[in-house]
């Protein structure tokens, strides 16, 4: 196996791959295009996500012809994250470019990436002005950004994925992160570091479809907010306090009522009322902290966030 580590290399492309078989020989001589064009050396890393169609078999071949490119298979199918996280730990360049597999990311903007880069920028992310998604997936993904920026506490920008360029100091402190739930995205913004954003060019999406559906956004986003943020334990105890208030203004009401207006009993629906909110309140409540202890759990347990599976020859 090639000891890669000897040989200096200026940008390191980490490409996560699932269901993308067309379009991969299209992508990786499209980049290998454009960085011959300004003489950068370069590599480019293929993570097979265990895609379940023919994309390992494609991946070798083009790691066979091409002296640049490198490709490894994961054991399982781990998620978008995890399989960039394992490209990162493989990547030796100066400088990181993070895109998808798809096509939708153009490898034309990478030249405009890193020349905005080398203005002294650790961090600079692709903004895609003019996406071109279905209506009601941009209008989801705006949903769902600014949902999750409140409960994490951070900046996020539904225009801005996982595609830019990364210096390697950022790399690093990315991969420092050993907790075992990972989301590029949110870990890149944590670390800090000096970034900027440039417009790009968002392509159409002509292979495959996105296998993020709603059901997966939700469940990504409570992993996200479980793993990353507080916010949620901290606003179940100011629900719990407005909760309690509220049962004390309304105590006051009845003994208000009981002394001045001289009722006694209340019907029976407004107990009942009353029993099902605060029990519902209080599931709810212990359900977010099952959530935390649930995560808890499954970091204590301390297993790799990925497993190989297959690499090509030259890794």
């Amino acid at each position: 196996m090639k000891n890669k580590k000897n040989t200096f290399v200026d940008v390191s492309i980490v490409i996560p791959v699932y269901k993308c078989n067309e379009c991969l020989i299209q992508l990786c001589s499209g980049i290998s295009f454009e960085l011959e064009k300004i003489s950068l050396k370069y590599e480019i890393i293929l993570v097979d996500d265990c895609s379940p169609d023919d994309s390992w078999n494609t991946i070798e071949g083009i790691a066979k012809e091409g002296k640049s490119i490198y490709g490894i298979r994961l054991s399982r199918n781990f998620g978008q994250h995890i399989a960039i996280v394992a490209g990162l730990e493989r990547s030796i360049g100066n400088r990181v470019v993070v895109m998808d597999c798809d096509l939708q990311d153009d490898p034309r903007e990478i030249k405009n990436l890193y020349v905005k880069a080398k203005e002294g920028f650790h961090i600079v992310y692709a903004q895609r002005v003019n996406r071109r998604d279905p209506m009601f997936k941009v209008i989801m993904s705006k949903v769902f950004y600014k949902i999750l920026g409140y409960l994490t506490d951070t900046r996020l920008d539904a225009s801005v994925s996982n595609f830019g360029i990364y210096h390697r100091k950022v790399i690093d402190a990315v991969l420092s992160m050993k907790e075992g739930h990972k989301i590029f995205s949110i870990m890149v913004r944590w670390v800090g570091f000096s970034s900027s954003s440039i417009h790009v060019l968002h392509a159409s999406r002509k292979y495959g479809k996105s296998s993020y559906s709603f059901r997966n956004l939700i469940k990504m986003s409570i992993g996200i907010v479980t793993s990353f943020s507080d916010k949620p334990l901290r606003l179940m105890i100011k629900i719990g306090f407005m909760v309690a208030f509220i049962s004390g203004v309304y105590a006051l009401f009845l003994i208000y009522n009981g002394v001045i207006n001289q009722v006694d009993v209340y019907g029976w629906a407004s107990v009942m009322v009353s029993m099902w909110f605060i029990g519902g309140v209080l599931m709810s409540i212990i359900g977010v902290v099952g959530l935390y202890v649930g995560r808890t759990f499954d970091e204590v347990k301390s297993r790799p966030v990925f497993i190989l599976d297959k690499n090509t020859e030259k890794f």
